[in-house]
């Protein structure tokens, strides 16, 4: 039966203890080997010198913690058990400017979220409410189309705002079959209001950062938004202007 010799505990440069246990079936300089591992773990060289014990073992002068078993053969068995890093992400990763994003934009997602359901709305409310604010009365189907919604589902959010007194819904004057959809005086109050609320959420997530970075960071993200954001539903298409001095060119097919 195994019998350990050595015994110990030790900590890792985030606190987190770890328990070493080493086998071998040669001679053994445990001392060096302990001390190589401690370094490994960011132990450091001294954590816990002179914690080890046993038959010549010396496993805890450089790691502070160890244990070896002799199996009664005159084999020693090795095992290193360390507690997991704090964090949970992977170094490499945070090279990938796209997992940064993904990263980044999910957890203020589900800041946003808590939020807006505080006041019983979802992110789609916030979206039409300032959408309202920002380009003045808009029919559903124009709504509907803007967002991308189904207009199933925008009706929905519209008769969710409506029945609260935050949008008011009109017919057309001049087409009743048209529904003209607009932001109440006490929608613009309460979009107001919720917007300061969010902007804590802002201060929250770049924290970090101070007022030149945040400025620096969302004219960037601005930039990517606008790059990566869809064409409105007929637009034309925008030809890049060609470089001086060259000429643009355009096969029989592209003025189709």
């Amino acid at each position: 039966m195994e019998q350990p010799i050595v015994n110990g505990m030790a900590c890792d440069t985030s606190g987190a203890t770890f328990a070493i246990v080493g086998i071998a079936n040669m001679p053994t300089d445990w001392a060096k080997v302990f001390s190589s591992l401690a370094e490994a773990v960011g132990a450091g060289a001294g954590a816990g010198a002179g914690a080890g014990a046993g038959a010549g073992a010396g496993a805890g002068a450089g790691a502070g913690a160890g244990a070896s078993t002799d199996t009664g053969t005159g084999e020693r068995t090795a095992v290193v058990t360390a507690a997991p890093s704090m964090s949970m992400t992977p170094p490499s990763v945070l090279n990938l400017n796209a997992y940064l994003m993904y990263a980044l934009g999910k957890a203020a997602r589900r800041r946003l979220t808590d939020k807006l359901e505080g006041r019983g709305l979802r992110l789609w409310h916030l979206t039409v409410m300032t959408l309202l604010a920002d380009l003045g009365p808009q029919m559903k189907t124009a709504l509907a189309s803007r967002l991308d919604m189904n207009a199933s589902d925008l009706v929905k959010i519209v008769n969710d705002l409506d029945r609260i007194g935050l949008v008011d819904c009109d017919r057309d004057q001049t087409d009743r079959r048209r529904v003209v959809v607009r932001l109440t005086t006490d929608g613009r109050s309460y979009l107001a209001d919720l917007s300061a609320e969010i902007a804590s959420t802002d201060d929250e997530i770049l924290a970090p950062l101070d007022a030149s970075e945040r400025a620096q960071l969302g004219s960037l993200l601005r930039r990517v938004h606008s790059h990566l954001e869809p064409a409105p539903p007929g637009a034309s298409p925008q030809f890049a202007p060609a470089p001086v001095g060259t000429e643009m060119r355009r096969d029989s097919t592209s003025s189709r």
